[in-house]
């Protein structure tokens, strides 16, 4: 009797390392999602050229991985270009929900709000 116990807990504790390693590797992947789509941002001439390059490299980012972030649960990314000029920054915000249910092997209900964000400085050599 003591032993099923043990074992029961035993796998109780992988499931949750499991489901615990899943979420790391998805925030993982939105903070990358969020360098890119910022350093795309900052490379673009325009503010409205910013924003769709941070969106569509944000968009690729989460759609090649495993995170389940790919697809219509992504939020975002909020480009904030403040004052978008040469020697400025420009900031990127990425908003994932993940299912519990798609980072671990078990079928865990709920899930988790992954915010990423991240700030890339506009190069002062560039003209518009």
């Amino acid at each position: 009797m003591g032993l099923v116990l043990l074992v029961a807990l035993l796998l109780v504790l992988i499931l949750a390392a499991v489901a615990a390693g899943g979420l790391v590797s998805a925030r993982l992947e939105v903070d990358g999602a969020a360098r890119q789509a910022a350093r795309a941002a900052a490379a673009a001439r325009d503010p409205a050229g910013a924003v769709s390059a941070a969106r569509a490299a944000a968009e690729a980012v989460l759609a090649s991985g495993r995170s389940g972030c790919g697809g219509p649960a992504v939020a975002g990314p909020d480009v904030g270009v403040g004052l978008f000029r040469p020697g400025g920054a420009v900031t990127v915000t990425v908003t994932c929900r993940v299912r519990l249910a798609d980072v671990a092997m078990a079928h865990l209900p709920g899930g988790a709000d992954l915010t990423s964000a991240f700030t890339a400085p506009i190069p002062s050599w560039r003209s518009r």
